[in-house]
């Protein structure tokens, strides 16, 4: 599949999706917290954290604070050059 450019192009868009989604899976395992435990302590609902661990959704960094607030974890956002 990485021999296909147009497969390339994608894969390369989606890994900030991608590394969020690995990142918050193992930061929510790591603290034995189900989907559903988490979003209560983030006070959010379950599918908004399921929807960033299947990286089909762009979240805010309110958001993104919130998780990270009830994971007891950094936030960290950079650019990259």
């Amino acid at each position: 599949l990485m021999k296909d450019p147009e497969f390339r192009k994608v894969a390369k868009e989606l890994e900030p999706e991608y590394q969020l989604a690995r990142s918050l899976i193992g930061a929510r395992i790591k603290r034995n917290l189900t989907q559903a435990q988490l979003a209560k302590k983030a006070k959010t609902n379950q599918a908004s954290i399921s929807r960033l661990e299947w990286a089909s959704s762009k979240p805010s960094l309110s958001l993104l604070r919130k998780i990270a607030s009830a994971l007891e974890v950094n936030l960290i956002t950079r650019f990259e050059f």
